[in-house]
């Protein structure tokens, strides 16, 4: 209970760039990641937070592959390196626009949690076509956003786009793109 507080109180003291006040729940950690290509070599997750869906991308994905995690806050990349030490975890302290900087690789999957609704619209359209560059043919990109307002830019980004509600409280959507 007592780290459960505390995450909350780091969700909370960082808002603006979590866009969250919780850690995410179990039901989103397991539907975020339904769509990821089990046989992915690499994958990309952005607004890696304190790492729960980390930890889920890390068990679905097999044994020879690396998980690149972008995360703004340095004191939440910190945290999930003490908490997380698997050999295939690649913690890259920055933001998802510079994705292309990080990585060469063409990318299988990709799952975010970034707070597209603090986002301007030039930022959001430099992730979203950064994101698109990378990820191979047949690629999925799912998205956590807290609001539907998205479905419009998510679907006219992607080649295909899916918008699924949890059941948690708050409502969560989560976008699941593919790139065809």
């Amino acid at each position: 209970m007592k780290s459960k507080l505390a995450s909350a109180l780091q969700y909370t003291k960082h808002f603006a760039t979590t866009g969250a006040i919780s850690e995410t729940s179990r039901e989103v950690e397991i539907e975020i990641c339904n769509r990821l290509d089990a046989n992915g070599k690499i994958f990309v997750e952005f607004g890696m937070g304190l790492g729960n869906i980390t930890q889920e991308i890390l068990e679905r994905m097999p044994k020879d592959a690396k998980l690149y995690s972008f995360e703004v806050k340095k004191e939440f990349c910190e945290k999930v390196r003490e908490k997380i030490t698997d050999e295939r975890l690649i913690i890259i302290n920055d933001g998802a626009e510079n994705i292309k900087k990080h990585i060469k690789e063409e990318v299988d999957n990709m799952v975010s949690s970034m707070p597209f609704t603090f986002f301007s619209k030039e930022k959001t359209d430099q992730i979203l076509n950064a994101s698109k560059e990378v990820l191979k043919n047949g690629g999925h990109f799912s998205q956590i956003l807290y609001s539907k307002i998205h479905y419009k830019k998510f679907s006219a980004a992607w080649d295909a786009c899916e918008m699924i509600k949890t059941s948690n409280f708050p409502a969560g959507y989560i976008y699941h793109c593919s790139k065809l």
